[in-house]
């Protein structure tokens, strides 16, 4: 494969999905760090080079940038046991990872970001109105994820998969935004399944 180097900040659970999914595949990956909150992103330079939206993480694949978290651990992913072969089995793959964009990470994730990078003293009228939504939805995402998980080992077709790499890296920092996995027996015993793969490595 081509020289692989990430575009990221360490302690974003987006970027730590991708690192992990290199990890379970042996990929060397090279790390560019940007602190987000000095606006590092939003350079001219950045924008022009890495990616026109000013996010991260960018996997960079040689020459070639690929946006989007789940996006880069897809293409980590495709050709290996981390993607099943069968076709209905990749687009459950694939409904868990959108799903974790839309309704997980927006929510659980946010709810991180917001009390360990910005603090309760200093939420804005807009958080402070939204946040008993974003718990609420939050929660619905950790029932959900704790009902299925009950009745299955990983998210799809039995197995460790892309998918649980995804959901795994805001879910095990959940209580970072004031969740409680105590709350969720089966997603407490799947993050120590997934914990104990082959390959895995811890967010740093």
């Amino acid at each position: 494969m081509e020289r692989l180097v990430l575009h990221e900040y360490a302690r974003s659970g987006n970027c730590y999905k991708i690192r992990l999914t290199a990890a379970h595949l042996g990929l060397p990956l090279e790390r560019r760090e940007y602190d987000i909150m000095k606006g590092e992103t939003r350079t001219t330079e950045f924008l022009s080079q890495v990616n026109p939206n000013g996010r991260i993480p960018v996997l960079q694949v040689g020459e070639r940038l690929v946006p989007e978290s789940n996006a880069a651990c897809w293409f980590l992913a495709t050709g290996t046991p981390l993607i099943p072969q069968d076709p209905f089995e990749q687009a459950d793959t694939l409904r868990w990872m959108f799903w974790e964009q839309y309704n997980h990470e927006p929510n659980v994730a946010t709810l991180r970001f917001w009390f360990g990078w910005i603090g309760e003293d200093n939420f804005t009228d807009f958080q402070r109105i939204a946040l008993p939504l974003k718990r609420a939805a939050g929660l619905d995402a950790l029932k959900l994820m704790d009902d299925h998980l009950a009745q299955h080992d990983f998210l799809v077709a039995g197995r460790f998969s892309v998918a649980d790499i995804c959901l795994y890296a805001y879910t095990h920092t959940c209580e970072e935004g004031g969740y409680r996995l105590a709350d969720y027996p089966a997603v407490v015993n799947w993050l120590t399944r997934v914990e104990g793969q082959s390959g895995h490595v811890t967010l740093d």
